[in-house]
This record gives structure tokens, sequence and C-alpha cells, in this order.
């Protein structure tokens, strides 16, 4: 599963080697000026929105990729069932971030700004 490291100037979102594989990338690093807010949400497989343009979806259990829709491009590494945070971030190469956590409501405050 990713993992999100926030330092004072950077976060990090680490990829395992599947992600990695599934998404046809590597790890993503942003300025932690361009982070713009966090939201938690309940299920990140539900909350994924937009068509996945590369990356691997399966509906309602496992979406890992890129996703393109009305509200941007986002990064996404979600679970079923699993909260998420959803970081939205300025002046970068995704609108968003939608990543997958056991404790997204501690995760959503070390990110926001």
């Amino acid at each position: 599963m990713a993992t999100i490291d926030v330092t004072a100037g950077r976060l990090d979102v680490r990829l395992t080697t599947a992600e990695k594989i599934w998404a046809l990338r590597g790890d993503l690093s942003f300025p932690r000026s361009a982070v713009r807010g966090a939201v938690v949400v309940p299920d990140g497989a539900r909350a994924t929105r937009g068509i996945r343009a590369p990356g691997l979806g399966v509906p309602r259990i496992r979406n890992v990729g890129t996703w393109r829709g009305r509200a941007g491009k986002e990064f996404v590494s979600v679970r079923g069932g699993q909260p998420a945070v959803r970081i939205t971030l300025t002046g970068q190469g995704y609108d968003s971030l939608l990543v997958g956590a056991d404790d997204a409501d501690a995760l959503a405050a070390r990110v926001r700004p």
C-alpha cells in the first residue's frame, strides 16, 4: 500500500513495487507549498472519479494509477472499504491525490497546510 511521508518542505508518496507496475510510474514528490487541502473520504474506491488512464482499476476493490475527469488529473492508490485522504494540489502535474490510509484522519491532519 502506498505511504505518504510528510516533512517540513515535501510531501512524498512512496509506492510498492506492484503499485509502480500497475500505475506505470514511480514514486511522487511535491513541495508542501503546493498542498491546498486534505479531506478524508470513507471509502477510497468509491471516491475514485473520472476515467483511468493509465493504471489498474478493479471496480470497488482496487484502483491504482492516474484518473482524469472534470476535477482534473488525480493520482489514485486505494482499496475498497478503506478510508482515504484526498489531497488537493496547485501548480503540479496532478490536481489531486487520493491515497488509502488506515488512519486517514491523522494523515489528513499531518498533510493540511
